[in-house]
């Protein structure tokens, strides 16, 4: 009876500590950020104030597209903290790819186009760099850091560089998906890491899409919260 008591204790801490482990990374259920069928749920800045929303970002057959000018932003119009993103993009095909970025934590007011926030690039070529904006905190491997001083439009900032390129070619439809835990970010490209950054500011802050020079879609923008992880 000792010996079956005793398995029986073990059992009950194995199956308590792994509960534990659950419920460290326990993740809540999924948000449809884009319905695919509207603009609802999301808000828009443009630099020239006389351009609507509806004028520069539209949905069809399932498709939100971007023309990309003015510069400017969608947001959300709730904020998140941690949690995982799943963004589904292409560059529309037949046209030249260009500029954009997945906006993450933004804090405040437009600065410039831009608001403070880290942004996921988009940019054809260098998805998966990180950058911070307007005082954003941002670190990660030194041999990968880079620095941006006295920029016309954003002044002085800072972001992450790349491990390693992993995008389809210009019209194919590719997949981020981006953890924010605490201060930590991880990013994936159609299912390889390409990048992870640290120090970042544990902050509510808005999801965004940037309207910056090309002509983008998105079929899929998705949040999964995620309870930060204790050590």
């Amino acid at each position: 009876m000792a010996c079956i008591a005793r398995g029986t204790v073990m059992l009950a801490v194995a199956v308590c500590l792994a509960g534990t482990a659950a419920a460290a990374e326990k993740r809540g259920e999924a948000v449809a950020l884009f319905d695919g069928k509207s603009l609802a749920g999301w808000d828009c800045f443009l630099q020239d104030a006389n351009v609507q929303m509806e004028d520069v970002w539209s949905v069809r057959d399932g498709v939100l597209t971007c023309k990309g000018e003015p510069l400017g932003y969608l947001f959300t119009k709730k904020e998140y903290t941690n949690y995982q993103l799943i963004v589904e993009w292409r560059w529309a095909p037949g046209t030249e790819p260009g500029n954009s970025g997945v906006l993450l934590r933004i804090a405040g007011d437009p600065i410039s186009f831009l608001p403070k926030c880290v942004e996921a690039q988009l940019k054809s070529g260098d998805a998966g760099d990180l950058w911070g904006f307007y005082g954003a905190s941002i670190q990660g491997d030194a041999d990968r850091m880079r620095v941006v001083k006295d920029h016309e439009l954003l002044g002085d900032f800072a972001g992450v560089g790349k491990i390693k390129a992993n995008e389809k070619p210009p019209g194919a439809w590719n997949r981020y998906e981006i953890t924010l835990a605490g201060g930590d970010l991880t990013v994936l490209v159609n299912g390889e890491k390409v990048n992870e950054a640290t120090g970042l500011d544990v902050v509510p802050g808005k999801v965004g899409l940037q309207s910056e020079g090309g002509r983008i879609e998105f079929r899929a923008v998705k949040l999964v919260p995620v309870e930060k992880r204790t050590k």
